[in-house]
């Protein structure tokens, strides 16, 4: 089975340097990004030779959401963001509800036929208008409309195959800061979280969702001294034992400032991994990718129930996809409900 370690490639193609990477038994997984991607036939055969890189299976995995964080986009259908269906919502709900899930048909039907396992979605955050990461990738502001929303992006996702990640737990929107550039600190009480932010994961771990990816955020009434993807508490007092999580934690991006200001990115993995992240994620720095792999001593194995749930279920290539059915009859409703955004 794959290990703990995913990690990104710089371009379009498995360099020699790549291969030998991938065949690193730590490694589980890659992470593609706007770089490695020129079209739908490149990205079909760059994930081909990936998964022809080495014996053991692995995950390959991005984030497609929609709107600003859409890593591919020519050849693809190009999603709104998710705050733009929110606003929808506010209109007309039965319609929003019915975009929500042909857009998440139509994203993890077009990611699978490229032969990409799953896409990190969708955003559970509530967009409190004070974080600018956050803002439109969240549905909306009212914790109750991204439950029914997210809700059906999901079904859209389950219904071709597609495992979903609610991220970024207990919620981001709270916070000015983005953790790409320093760590965000919230001072809320843990029951201000419970009764707004927190409400999202709740309900959708209750109705199974399979993954959850937590957020480099410090709140220090909850657990002084660990941000949320490096506390015992969070993962396992509340994500685990409170909520009844059974499913895959992600951590976020590693190489993120909220993530630490050192160079020790094994030992990031390494707290990542102990606090309960099957998975940690290391991007945009080779450098920090070949440490973790080099000097981290801890388990090398994610469990096999939990990866195989995480697999993508291929049907199609990507022209078979857009050549079916099925697909016309989502695109033509997913037009038509664009015109009304």
């Amino acid at each position: 089975m794959p290990g703990p370690v995913i990690l990104d490639l710089p371009g379009i193609e498995v360099s020699p340097e790549d291969k030998e990477i991938l065949q690193h038994p730590l490694v589980g997984g890659v992470i593609l990004f706007a770089r490695n991607y020129e079209s739908p036939t490149q990205i079909e055969f760059l994930c081909k030779k990936i998964r022809e890189s080495r014996q053991a299976p692995l995950l390959i995995a991005v984030d497609q959401e929609g709107g600003r964080v859409q890593r591919f986009r020519e050849g693809m259908t190009v999603l709104p963001a998710m705050g733009a269906i929110g606003s929808l919502f506010e209109k007309n709900p039965a319609m929003a509800l019915e975009h929500a899930e042909t857009c998440g048909w139509l994203m993890a039907a077009e990611i699978l036929a490229l032969g990409i396992d799953l896409s990190f979605a969708p955003v559970l955050d509530l967009n409190k208008q004070k974080n600018k990461v956050v803002a439109d990738r969240s549905f909306h502001r009212n914790a109750d409309i991204v439950i029914q929303l997210a809700r059906k992006f999901i079904a859209g996702m389950r219904e071709v195959g597609m495992a979903a990640t609610g991220k970024h737990f207990p919620g981001h929107g709270d916070v000015v800061d983005d953790s790409h550039e320093r760590l965000p600190i919230d001072q809320r009480d843990f029951v201000d979280i419970v009764k707004e932010d927190l409400k999202p994961f709740s309900l959708l771990i209750q109705e199974g969702i399979n993954a959850i990816m937590p957020a480099h955020i410090l709140f220090p009434k909850v657990d002084a001294e660990k941000p949320v993807g490096f506390s015992h508490y969070w993962l396992q007092d509340v994500l685990r034992k409170q909520l009844g999580f059974l499913g895959t934690i992600f951590s976020d991006d590693l190489n993120m400032i909220g993530a630490g200001s050192d160079d020790n990115y094994h030992q990031r993995a390494a707290a990542a991994i102990d606090a309960g992240c099957d998975f940690a994620l290391i991007c945009n720095n080779r450098k920090a990718a070949l440490q973790i792999l080099d000097r981290y001593q801890g388990s090398v194995k994610v469990g096999d129930q939990k990866f195989k749930s995480l697999q993508g279920k291929f049907s199609h290539n990507y022209t078979a996809l857009k050549q079916s059915r099925v697909w016309r009859e989502k695109n033509n409703l997913f037009l038509k409900i664009q015109e009304q955004l």
